[in-house]
Parts: C-alpha cells; structure tokens; sequence
C-alpha cells in the first residue's frame, strides 16, 4: 500500500525540529526499505523549512497511521498538520532510481486533490526523466 504523507511545520517550531533532528533520521531509518521518497519542504527563499514528505509502501492503514502519528516531530509538536493520501507509483521507481532530469533550479511539489484519477504519463506527457515521483 503506497502512501503520500506530508507533515507541514508548525510556525515557529525550527529549533525544536533541529533539536529532534537526530530521532527523526533514527525513526526514518526503520522504513529505509519502504520509502519511495522522501525529503523537506522549503519556503520560498529555499532555506527555511516547511514541513517534510515521504512516500512509503506500507503493509496496511494502521502503519501508514503509526508511520505518520508516531514520527518524533509530530509527537513532540514540531508539525501543525499531516496530509497522509493513498499513491500509486506510476513511474515505478524510487528518488534513489531517478535520473536528474534537468540540473539546477527549483524542484516543485505539487499536490493535486481531486477526483480519484490516474495521471496521465503516456509518451505525450512531460519528459519522465524530470520527474522524481
């Protein structure tokens, strides 16, 4: 079972995330063979974070539930809220498989909450090697 969880930031909860720092990569280590992907978000001057995200294969709900509620920032408060969607892996790798695509620049996020639909990647969609996942 694929899973799209995203924890946003609590405003003003850097130095408690850089605090747990060390607990959260010990708790994300325990899922090293489950996860898809995974990294921050950042705000627009591409320094200061803003939540994290992951996308991990799970066996069912209760730990897709226990992988987001029990991660060290959410239970000590770092985050506000957590997004946590059924994924299908359409392009069927993980961010360690991916390419590169282009170097340089932004790398975007974008989450689209809509009808339950398949993307569209056929050969008329985007270049596949400039997405991660």
């Amino acid at each position: 079972m694929e899973l799209f969880c995203y924890h946003r930031d609590r405003p003003g909860s850097l130095p408690l995330r850089q605090e747990l720092g060390e607990k959260h990569w010990s708790y994300m280590d325990r899922y090293e063979e489950r996860l898809i992907a995974r990294g921050p978000t950042f705000a627009d001057d591409g320094e200061a974070p803003t939540g994290s995200v992951h996308i991990v294969d799970l066996p069912d709900p209760a730990a897709a539930r226990a992988f987001a509620f029990d991660e060290p920032n959410q239970q000590a408060g770092v985050y506000r809220d957590v997004l946590l969607r059924r994924w299908h892996n359409v392009l069927g790798r993980t961010m360690w498989d991916f390419p590169g695509g282009r170097t340089g620049g932004n790398r975007f996020l974008v989450l689209g909450l809509g009808p339950d639909r398949t993307a569209d990647l056929g050969p008329a969609a985007a270049d596949r090697d400039e997405l991660i996942a």
